[in-house]
């Protein structure tokens, strides 16, 4: 082999090996910047992208649910969404609590109907779990706040919509 392309192959294999995907993260594909008014249906339960309202929801922990179509857009911000059963036992909900507690770009809040107790949203991405002790939550949100896909990185998760459903 070219001993200029052996270097760049170990190199690109050393890259992707490095930001390996987690374990269980389901991908789907939307693009960004398609804003609407009123009230969307997405085909996921919680939505990972899509048309969405054009005031974003302020990131924080909230106890009641909220409207997709302003989460989508803190999504779009590139925050992560962590939605939780309503009724989940309360200290599996203190430790999501602690999960974002800090992180500027995250959001926290129950969630009707969707297919496990607990769900990690991010633009295109998606993560389902039973337990608030899963390692992978800290992954998740290490990798997508502010990373993967997300359309506008760095825009505004403040200032926007901060009331509940």
């Amino acid at each position: 082999m070219n001993r200029i392309l052996l270097p760049a192959l170990l190199l690109l294999t050393a890259c992707a090996q490095g930001n390996p995907e987690i374990e269980g993260v389901q991908s789907f594909k939307y693009s960004g910047g398609d804003h609407r008014t009123g009230r969307l249906t997405y085909a996921q339960r919680p939505p990972v992208g899509g048309p969405h309202h054009p005031v974003w929801q302020n990131c924080g922990v909230y106890d009641r649910p909220l409207y997709d179509e302003h989460a989508v857009h803190s999504l779009e911000h590139g925050a992560v969404w962590i939605t939780y059963q309503p009724g989940l036992d309360t200290g599996e909900v203190a430790k999501l609590r602690e999960a974002v507690q800090g992180r500027p770009y995250t959001l926290l809040s129950p969630y009707e109907a969707q297919p496990s107790p607990i769900v990690l949203s991010a633009w295109n991405k998606q993560l389902t779990l039973t337990s608030a002790s899963d390692p992978r939550i800290p992954a998740f949100i290490q990798k997508y706040e502010q990373g993967g896909e997300a359309p506008e990185i760095g825009a505004p998760c403040s200032g926007g919509y901060g009331e509940t459903a």
